[in-house]
Parts: structure tokens; C-alpha cells; sequence
């Protein structure tokens, strides 16, 4: 399915993507996201504030869903909204899963300056996404992206 939108429909799944949760991935995700909180990367000072151990911040969790989409859609996909929720904490040692469902798709007439060859035809494709853990649903939500229609057609 990567890059080639002339075969999305509502209802096709995305083939999953299984991404190991690392103690590395943790806290490079939080130190990528500037986010300092210790419960991201002092295990102890988690333990402290009653978390099993350290566990992923949201921003880390935000950007694996963007990639998730932006691989099989291809790099002309544009994300122009992430909506997502979370759920079960990511700690290290586990796996989550994300999965999408196609929700909509809708044709967008050309785009760009009038006249013959002057824009080009975009689709906006909507995919509902779960990540999911060994202890449940980590990250639920919605994507939206817009994508070149492939011939003038979805």
C-alpha cells in the first residue's frame, strides 16, 4: 500500500508495526522532545512517584504514530492532524503494536494556480490508530493526511 492511494478505501487496515519500547528509546525520545521530566528517564525517581519504572512521554509517542502513518502512505503524505489519546504507560521490556483502520477518504479537486496543468488533484485519507502493549491500549486517536492523487483518481 506504501505511496499508492489509488487503492485506499475506508475500512482497509494498514499493516501493523511492532516497535520494541527500549530504555533507550524512552529517554532519547524525551530528550529529542525536550521533555526532562524524571519519570522519562530516572527509574528510581519513577518508582518514587509509584510508576513500575520509567515509562514513554507523549511527544515520543506522537511522533511513532506520524511515522507509522507517513511509511506505508509514502513521502508524499503530509500529516495535518494527529489526534490521539493515551492509554496503558509504554515501560521498557515491552512491545506496542500500532494498527490502522482507514476511515475516510475524500478527493480534493486541484489545487494551485487555474488553468490546464495548473495544480494538482489532492487526497485527504482519515486512519484510525491503536498502539497496543501487554497491558492494554497505549495510544488511540485519528490521523489525517493529504496525499497526490495518483492520476485524478483514489
Amino acid at each position: 500500500m506504501s505511496g499508492n492511494t489509488s487503492v485506499l478505501r475506508p475500512g482497509d487496515n494498514l499493516p501493523p508495526l511492532e516497535i520494541p519500547v527500549t530504555r533507550t528509546l524512552i529517554v532519547a525520545g524525551a530528550i529529542a522532545s525536550r521533555d526532562y521530566q524524571d519519570v522519562h528517564h530516572d527509574a528510581e525517581l519513577a518508582k518514587e512517584k509509584g510508576s513500575p519504572d520509567i515509562f514513554m512521554n507523549i511527544l515520543t509517542t506522537n511522533g511513532l504514530v506520524g511515522r507509522y502513518i507517513t511509511d506505508h502512505l509514502g513521502p508524499g503524505a503530509t500529516l495535518r492532524k494527529v489526534a490521539i489519546r493515551l492509554g496503558a504507560p509504554n515501560y521498557p521490556g515491552d512491545t506496542m503494536t500500532l494498527t490502522g483502520t482507514v476511515e475516510q477518504v475524500e478527493q480534493v479537486e486541484q489545487v494551485g494556480r487555474a488553468g490546464p496543468g495548473g495544480g494538482a488533484a489532492t487526497v485527504t485519507v482519515t486512519v484510525r490508530v491503536v498502539g497496543a502493549n501487554s497491558i492494554g491500549k497505549h495510544v488511540t486517536g485519528t490521523v489525517t493526511v493529504t496525499l497526490p492523487a495518483r492520476g485524478g483518481r483514489i
